[in-house]
């Protein structure tokens, strides 16, 4: 899944408001203009509610023509970029736009469905491919062969309330770093009263499903097997989970009454100053600051409990099947330039996004390495406008972790997971080793599946 929505501004309020383009508008153009110009389709234009978003985007997309003379980018927006309720609709169909928009979760999916243009001939025209962490580059690239270009990323971790953890007398710059630690916390802020949580989860649409399986990683178990062809969540380190959740939900009370909480109920929890604990990526905390009534100095992020893993997701784009030569590589020009150079463009024009008070400074992962990285993050760093200093404790405890992605079919793992969690959340009798049982059986027919 993905953590929020765009990365570098606030638009989780538009969901829900925009519908996608019909089907039939949103096909491959051929890569003719009619003017001697390549012509390509891209998705994933922040829609115009996003104000400041759409502004950046337009505006580099702009000068990507201006220097492109011969290339012609016609832009589609939507929200959420990638909708699963059409993705496979418009790729079966022949009308997905010639650059298009993926979860890393789906790479190998289009290209088992052979929906996705091999790029590995055209690489030389990516400027940046070579200085792209490799663990990115290869989530699309299959059997040696490349399909899409990485470019963004995200990994998990807790995300906490300094001025509670005062409050409790707990010690803010020395974040739990064990769920036995996390326990404890919970109970203290709780003990706080006046409806304040100590640690909230999600238990409802996939997204419980979601956060078990970035818990279960926490403790080094996995969702799948190695050759993803058998469910292995009903195992000691996934009992642990749920008894975990289990004992802070009824033995301990700090996980609050109210369940089967979605990311938006969990937000609104932080931002009122009502939540001490939740897992999330680092794109949730300006959500928190700009919709939830939070703040930065009281928002702080420490790396998932545990010791052993980390769930990471992330995006990037793949191509159409049908495009050109040319299309894939003016498409390829324009990853370099709207995403793929340090410290400018659409994601990287930190001096920009500080200008219009958009946040700079946060956790984010690397996406580059060596020179490309080092210029990055000396942007980034002289244009900082957030406390860099609240997530140091995740920047470094994530250097530890091992960095696991999310299982195959995501999402049909996440539903059957859900009522596991919202069952061990709303029912104190709750039988973990029933409920894993029962799920491995399910998540097996969905692997047998394909």
């Amino acid at each position: 899944m993905r953590s929020s929505g765009f990365r570098r501004t606030t638009v989780a309020a538009i969901a829900g408001t925009l519908l996608l383009a019909g089907l039939t508008a949103c096909g491959s153009g051929g890569g003719g203009a009619g003017d001697g110009r390549t012509r390509i389709t891209v998705n994933c234009e922040p829609p115009r509610s996003a104000r400041v978003d759409r502004g950046f985007f337009e505006a580099d997309v702009a000068s990507f023509e201006e220097r492109n003379g011969d290339v012609d980018v016609v832009a589609r927006d939507a929200f959420p970029c990638q909708d699963p309720k059409t993705f496979d609709a418009k790729l079966a169909g022949g009308q997905m736009e010639d650059v298009f928009y993926t979860y890393f979760t789906d790479a190998r999916h289009v290209v088992d469905i052979g929906q996705a243009a091999d790029l590995t001939p055209y690489l030389k025209e990516l400027k940046s491919y070579g200085s792209i962490q490799k663990q990115l580059r290869d989530i699309y690239t299959v059997n040696g062969k490349v399909y899409g270009i990485p470019r963004t990323g995200y990994s998990m971790g807790l995300v906490y309330n300094r001025a509670l953890f005062e409050r409790a007398g707990l010690d803010p710059d020395r974040p739990p770093v064990s769920w036995e630690q996390v326990r404890v916390a919970a109970r203290k802020i709780a003990a706080l009263g006046g409806g304040t949580v100590g640690y909230a989860d999600y238990s409802a649409q996939n997204q419980g499903g979601w956060h078990f399986t970035a818990e279960l990683y926490s403790r080094g178990g996995d969702v799948v097997s190695a050759d993803g062809k058998r469910a292995t969540v009903d195992t000691p380190a996934g009992r642990a989970v749920l008894e975990n959740l289990h004992g802070m939900r009824w033995a301990d009370d700090s996980m609050g009454s109210k369940q089967l909480l979605v990311i938006n109920d969990v937000q609104q929890l932080m931002g009122a100053g009502k939540l001490g604990m939740y897992l999330a990526a680092p794109d949730n905390i300006p959500i928190l600051v700009k919709e939830k009534g939070g703040n930065y100095k009281d928002l702080a992020l420490a790396p998932m409990p545990g010791g052993e893993g980390t769930l990471i997701g992330g995006d990037g784009y793949m191509f159409n099947k049908h495009d050109t030569p040319a299309q894939i590589r003016a498409g390829l020009k324009w990853l370099d330039h709207m995403f793929l150079t340090p410290g400018k463009g659409f994601l990287g024009d930190y001096a920009r996004a500080r200008k219009n008070d958009a946040p700079v400074g946060l956790p984010e992962p690397r996406l580059f390495t060596g020179g490309a990285d080092a210029e990055d993050q000396r942007v980034k760093k002289a244009n900082a406008n957030v406390p860099v200093e609240n997530y140091r404790a995740f920047l470094e405890g994530n250097r530890r972790l091992r960095m696991k992605i999310e299982p195959p079919h995501a999402q049909q793992i996440y539903s059957v997971l859900d009522s596991v969690v919202s069952a061990v959340l709303t029912q104190e009798d709750a039988d973990a080793g029933r409920l894993l049982k029962d799920a491995s059986g399910k998540i097996d027919g969905i692997l047998a599946r394909g």
